[in-house]
């Protein structure tokens, strides 16, 4: 199989404009999570997928790979399923542009689910992580998953899911992880099907995907991306470096 890694990176973000071309101890974001993607020897290739010059022209100056959208899109699947729709490609993973410090295991995992489907009957896999902490379940900034039993996703909501009727009966909670790995197939039938009610109400993009009958396998997982999405967190990863 051919592995690549894709990192969606917009320029404009609602909480923190511009935070990919930050300085992050002499690099920018978007160039440390590009070379940390490289560093992970996971990938037989990575591009930055991109609606801006200047994020393009970053990669590119430096030796990267960077592809440029052709169109305005929705979603981080949009935008990478238009960029690889004729590279030569079996798996697609999908990297944050804005989580430079990452970690290679929890992206093995997700690429080794490929590997051991014979009977091609995953089309996604994404992580999740249990959270106890009822502020965390409450959280609509927390993405909730419930699975069946060989952990295909049944649902992916922003409200509580399951809802606690009953209590005490061993139901965990848990939280989705927005590691993706793609089919090639999936990312372009996604681009072509329309965005349904569920996804338009949850604004939650793997909903479609569901929505159109394609089968998510969710892995277990510790992993907590460090994500920079505020000056804060910013200050924090430069004294990380």
């Amino acid at each position: 199989m051919k592995i690549i890694a894709v990192i969606p990176a917009r320029y404009a973000s609602t909480r923190f404009p511009a935070k990919l071309m930050q300085d992050l101890g002499g690099k920018t974001v978007i160039l440390r999570t590009y070379e940390a993607a490289i560093s992970t020897r996971l990938f037989d290739d990575v591009f930055v997928v991109t609606d801006s010059d200047l994020i393009y022209n970053e990669i590119v100056s430096k030796g990267g790979k960077a592809i440029m959208s052709v169109k305005e899109h929705e979603s981080g699947s949009d935008r990478i399923a238009e960029a690889i729709a004729n590279l030569d490609v079996d798996i697609v993973v999908n990297v944050q542009g804005d989580e430079p410090f990452i970690d290679a295991e929890p992206l093995k995992k997700v690429i080794e689910v490929f590997g051991n489907d014979a009977d091609r009957k995953v089309d996604l896999a994404s992580l999740m992580r249990q959270i106890t902490d009822e502020e965390d379940i409450n959280n609509p900034n927390n993405v909730k998953v419930v699975t069946d039993q060989n952990n295909f996703a049944l649902y992916f909501s922003r409200s509580v899911i399951p809802f606690p009727r009953e209590k005490n009966v061993g139901v965990r909670y848990m939280q989705h992880i927005g590691i993706y790995a793609f089919r090639k197939q999936a990312l372009l039938d996604f681009y072509s099907l329309p965005m349904k009610s569920l996804e338009a109400s949850e604004k939650l993009e793997q909903l479609r995907y569901l929505e159109f009958g394609k089968r998510i396998k969710m892995l277990e997982t510790t992993h907590i991306g460090i994500g920079i999405d505020t000056i804060e967190d910013l200050e924090k990863a430069r004294k990380m470096l």
